[in-house]
């Protein structure tokens, strides 16, 4: 009985495994048989950028028209993910204006990306840049799984940013070294970051190179990681009355007087722009750097009504104004604004920068006194995206005295990726190295500070500061019929030398040119032909007397197209006409057309000029642009009116 038992049991197992097995199997079958779920491939716009696209490797769709130079594609082969992904598919040739599928993968930041044409887009070139990516054919790799969804990159909470900028400012610890808590006390008006820059000791090599892994660099990319070491450790013990004496407990603050508002450094009475670069591959830190010295330089500077006043615009892709010269009135003020500015990132259009500068910043809404010099600090993180010389030009001739601050210039490998080679030099106020500040490296910023500051002060050396003086095209347009004379013709010489010799003259400042007229015109010399006040007077002794009759209608419509037709557009035009008698021709027409094209006329009559004349010859009101003196000898008494009323009337001008 036992035996039957045991059998039963035995054959009952055997069965249990066999439909064990069987059922295994059978599922394996429908497993197979079973329809795999289909890959969804995203689809993009042309527009999307693949630095906003968190993925490292993806497959994606692009639509039709991605050919369009608006889709901005930078660098060839390998290109930099500030490209849009889909223009460089159709630049690199895996895709053509229809679009279609395309496999994506990030790879390291490069020191350059040089543009070029191809398949119907023109990419651009572009300095270092911390990411870029190579496009495939869309087929995907075997065992290599991709994101049905992108994830894209957002900005992040200001909470989270805090956050985060903390975390940064934080050091590891060395190795070997036990990290401990430290609770920070600082004292009033000062950050971590500017106590660590004013004061902290450059850390030794082995420090340097322990704390560079903080933030490490893609293969490729030229490393600009600054040495970093722990601050918060030696803030603390430098902020305790054992070890710095001027500490003033928080405590205490209450009893301290609190002196009277700085009104500012008369001696450095200056309107000042700072462009900072705010551009992607600048980086957090060395931005926080940036801000820094700007704090350095407000501190050294004595901001106040009386003194210099201080503003930022902020450039990456565009431009913004961060406070304008009005905004605060101490260099406090500045200071904790300075703390509030944000990176904005893109690239580094200095050029865009400067030209809004110039149309937008430096004008009385804004803050600017017209009195002051108007400056401009160009800081740029290696060399800017786009070209400056143009842009630089006509802030020049507006006035406005440009600075430039390179730090980290382009190595002699890297300089076939600018745009513009000896950018600076083409955008600065003068060539001289006045103007002009070269930094090797970001730590060593701080070291500027006091150059910079006595240079921007220094207004006698401004050389591009906007006046009446040296702003202008003026044509003088000199009476020579016979009734002149040989003898009064070299006083009238002198006095068109004298009114010259006020002016500051070369090709960015005031510009002189001459004609002489009696019946017919003559030109001798255009503003584009002598750029300095010497070959001026000398030009102006050289001028030859013609003799015959007196046609002051026709020698006013001759300026207009000889001399005024090739004035710049942003120079403010002066005509300044010197005659003796009334003219034989109506000059009505000719004086209207001169007023109508902006031309501002000053009728200089002697002798036999008719006073009706020379009042309808010039600007209105004839009171202030319309002379006359009864003798050729008492010339030289109008030059100090005729100056006065010129500076008189360019003051009380808007200034764009």
């Amino acid at each position: 009985m036992g035996i039957v038992v045991l059998t039963m049991k035995a054959s009952v197992i055997e069965m249990f495994l066999v439909l064990l097995v069987t059922g295994i199997q059978s599922n394996q079958e429908m497993t197979k048989k079973m329809k795999r779920p289909k890959f969804t491939v995203p689809q993009i716009s042309c527009d999307v950028r693949a630095g906003k696209i968190t993925n490292v490797e993806f497959i994606v769709k692009c639509p039709p028209g991605c050919q369009d130079p608006r889709y901005h594609v930078y660098g060839a082969d390998v290109y930099a993910s500030y490209s849009s992904v889909c223009g460089a598919a159709v630049h690199s040739g895996v895709l053509d204006n229809s679009g279609g599928k395309i496999l994506v993968r990030k790879v390291a930041g490069q020191s350059g990306y040089k543009g070029s044409y191809s398949n119907g887009v023109q990419s651009l070139s572009l300095p270092r840049w911390r990411e870029s990516f190579v496009i495939s054919e869309g087929k995907p790799q075997k065992g290599v799984t991709y994101p049905s969804s992108l994830t894209y990159s957002s900005s992040k909470s200001p909470a989270a940013k805090a956050g985060e900028t903390a975390r940064a400012d934080q050091s590891p610890p060395v190795p070997g070294t036990a990290a401990q808590p430290v609770t920070v006390t600082q004292a009033p008006g000062t950050t971590a970051i500017e106590a660590a820059h004013t004061t902290l000791p450059k850390p030794s090599p082995s420090a340097g190179s322990t704390a560079s892994g903080l933030r490490p660099q893609p293969a490729g990319q030229r490393s600009k990681d600054l040495d970093l070491w722990s601050t918060t450790t030696y803030i603390n013990s430098q902020n305790s009355p054992q070890a710095n004496p001027g500490f003033v407990p928080k405590e205490e603050l209450s009893t301290q007087s609190l002196e009277p508002a700085s009104q500012g450094d008369p001696s450095c009475k200056v309107d000042l722009s700072f462009l900072i670069d705010g551009s992607s591959s600048i980086g957090k830190r060395r931005f926080r750097i940036q801000k820094q010295f700007l704090t350095d330089v407000a501190q050294t500077l004595d901001i106040g009504p009386a003194g210099p006043l201080m503003g930022v615009v902020q450039y990456g892709d565009n431009p913004a104004t961060q406070f304008n010269l009005k905004t605060h009135m101490n260099s406090q003020d500045v200071k904790a604004a300075i703390e509030k500015i944000s990176q904005r990132g893109g690239l580094s259009n200095a050029g865009r920068a400067i030209s809004f500068v110039t149309k937008n910043f430096f004008s009385k809404f804004n803050g600017n006194r017209g009195g002051a010099p108007n400056v401009a600090v160009v800081m740029v993180d290696g060399w800017p995206t786009d070209k400056v010389e143009e842009a630089s030009r006509l802030a020049r001739e507006s006035g406005v005295n440009i600075f430039f601050i390179t730090i980290e210039g382009a190595s002699e490998n890297e300089k076939q990726y600018m745009l513009e080679p000896n950018f600076a030099n083409k955008a600065v106020c003068r060539t001289n190295g006045f103007y002009s500040l070269t930094v090797q490296n970001w730590f060593s910023l701080h070291k500027t500070v006091q150059p910079l500051v006595k240079r921007v002060c220094d207004t006698d050396r401004l050389a591009c500061s906007k006046t009446c003086l040296n702003s202008a095209d003026i044509g003088f347009v000199i009476d020579g019929s016979s009734s002149v004379g040989t003898s009064n013709f070299r006083t009238v010489l002198q006095f068109v030398a004298n009114l010259s010799r006020e002016f500051e003259i070369s090709d960015t400042d005031t510009r002189i040119g001459a004609m002489q007229y009696t019946y017919e015109q003559r030109l001798e010399f255009g503003f584009d032909e002598y750029r300095t006040k010497s070959d001026v007077l000398n030009a102006i002794k050289r001028v030859g007397y013609w003799s015959g009759g007196t046609s002051t209608g026709a020698a006013i419509h001759y300026a207009l197209e000889q001399l005024f037709k090739k004035s710049k557009p942003n120079k403010r035009k002066l005509m300044i006409l010197i005659t003796d008698g009334r003219s034989y021709d109506d000059i009505r027409i000719p004086a209207m057309l001169a007023h109508h094209k902006g031309v501002i006329t000053y009728a200089i009559g002697v002798a036999w000029a008719a006073q009706d004349e020379l009042d309808i010859v010039a600007t209105h009101p004839a009171r202030d642009h319309a002379f006359f003196v009864d003798e050729f000898d008492n010339l030289y008494k109008v030059v100090p009116k005729v100056i006065q009323n010129i500076c008189t009337e360019f003051n009380s001008q808007p200034r764009n």
